[in-house]
C-alpha cells in the first residue's frame, strides 16, 4: 500500500484502459518498476506485462490576491502506466 498512492482516473486514462489495457497510478517517488509491478499484481490480482514510469517536477505558481502576491510550488510526483495481460482489467470502482 505504500507504493501505490492513488489511481489516475481521467478521460484519457479511461480510454487507454478500455482500448489498450493500460492503467495509470501515482506511485512513491523511490519505487522502482519491479516493486510497482509486484504491488499491482498483489492488490488487483492481475498479470502485469509492462511498467512505464515518468517523473514530474513541481511547478512554480503565483496568485494575485487582495493582500498581495502569493507564490509557491506544487509538489513533484511519479506516475506509472501499467499494461495488464490481454483479457484482464482493473476496476477502480469496486471498493466504493
Amino acid at each position: 500500500m505504500d507504493i501505490l498512492l492513488k489511481p489516475i482516473v481521467t478521460e484519457k486514462m479511461t480510454n487507454m484502459g478500455e482500448k489498450l489495457n493500460r492503467y495509470g497510478f501515482i506511485v512513491d517517488k523511490n519505487a522502482n518498476k519491479l516493486q510497482i509491478k509486484k504491488a499491482v499484481e498483489e492488490m488487483y490480482d492481475v498479470n502485469v506485462e509492462s511498467v512505464n514510469t515518468m517523473r514530474y517536477g513541481g511547478k512554480n505558481k503565483t496568485r494575485y490576491t487582495r493582500t498581495g502576491l502569493i507564490s509557491g510550488r506544487t509538489p513533484s510526483c511519479k506516475k506509472a502506466i501499467i499494461t495488464v495481460a490481454e483479457g484482464e482489467s482493473i476496476d477502480f470502482y469496486s471498493n466504493i
